[in-house]
């Protein structure tokens, strides 16, 4: 009896880069303003708070993790800068206080996912309720603008034709990167998404790289939520709804894996890119916002099945094994 037959080994992120190609050429033909670079630069705006998220998401799932609060630690960090700009006025020291907010609840969600030990879904399906409930409250759901031009203008200027937030991203993702790729911290964070006990009897750090992680992505969302506030001029309770969503699909999309241990930072800059890229182009073209979701929700049920399918051999097992 011959042997089934198997789906030859493919890079994960050349199978993206032909596919996000591939894309844009049929996008090219059905609409060749949408591929305009005018057009391009001007939607790349719209992406870059998810992109600062993407970053400290990729290195959570790389653990076997998940923060599901990125959008709701977004809007109360927003909320936060609002308010402390109606107390000062001066939105920089809101900028400021948005990124300690935001650090403080991704140290909270850190404390109960390393240090206590309650799984992460738990934590952060909790906190994204929570947070959100007290920008809410604290606000009692009013918008704040009237934001200074020194501070709204800063998020427009730029360098060799990359504004200041995209600049930002790129910073945070070559840093990351390196960390993660050349730097014992690195071989931590893999170490402990390829099995957290083993991790925890070679004497590895398991807690503090938890809460660190965490607290990580929390300044991130406060960081996202300063740029957003920055470009919209205004800061409300309901920034960031849904953007969690977004988020994991893009990195795992990009190829980390949901049960941790196999991934990196350049997949998800590739998923995020084509998810950046389907998400506009539906818009575009029919300016449908079930559609949209629709596309998402499809997008991650497929990367799922990609891994499952151009997995090396061996993997399947690994990733069935490390299911809680």
């Amino acid at each position: 009896m011959r042997p089934p037959r198997r789906i030859p080994a493919v890079s994960h992120p050349t199978a993206l880069a032909v596919l996000l190609l591939a894309f844009l050429l049929a996008a090219w033909r059905l609409e060749p303003a949408f591929v305009a670079a005018t057009t391009q630069l001007e939607l790349a705006t719209q992406v870059v708070e998810t992109a600062l998220l993407c970053v400290p998401m990729t290195l959570i799932l790389l653990i076997g993790g998940i923060d599901l609060s990125v959008g709701s630690t977004m809007a109360l960090a927003a909320v936060a800068l609002g308010m402390t700009f109606e107390a000062t006025g001066s939105a920089w020291w809101g900028a400021g206080a948005a990124l300690l907010v935001g650090l403080g609840a991704g140290a909270i969600n850190g404390a109960c996912v390393g240090a206590l030990r309650i799984h992460p879904l738990i934590v952060t399906l909790a906190t994204l309720s929570l947070f959100r409930g007290i920008a809410e409250g604290i606000s009692l759901a009013r918008p704040i603008s009237g934001f200074p031009e020194s501070f709204t203008g800063a998020s427009r200027s730029t360098l060799l034709g990359i504004n200041l937030p995209g600049w930002t991203f790129i910073v945070l993702w070559v840093v990351a990167w390196i960390v993660l790729r050349a730097t014992p911290t690195g071989r931590r964070i893999y170490a402990v998404g390829a099995g957290e006990e083993a991790a925890r009897f070679s004497g590895l750090p398991v807690a503090r790289v938890k809460m660190a992680l965490y607290a990580f992505s929390g300044a991130c969302a406060g960081l996202a939520a300063a740029m957003f506030v920055a470009r919209r001029n205004t800061a409300k309770a309901d920034i960031g709804l849904g953007v969690e969503l977004d988020v994991i699909t893009a990195v795992v999309l990009g190829g980390t894996s949901v049960f941790g241990g196999r991934g990196g930072l350049g997949g998800t800059v590739l998923g995020l890119l084509l998810l950046h890229e389907v998400r506009q182009f539906v818009s575009w073209r029919w300016n449908n916002d079930e559609l949209i979701f629709i596309v998402v929700g499809a997008l991650l049920i497929g990367s799922m099945l990609a891994q499952r399918l151009w997995a090396p051999r061996g993997d399947h097992a690994c990733l069935q094994s490390s299911t809680p």
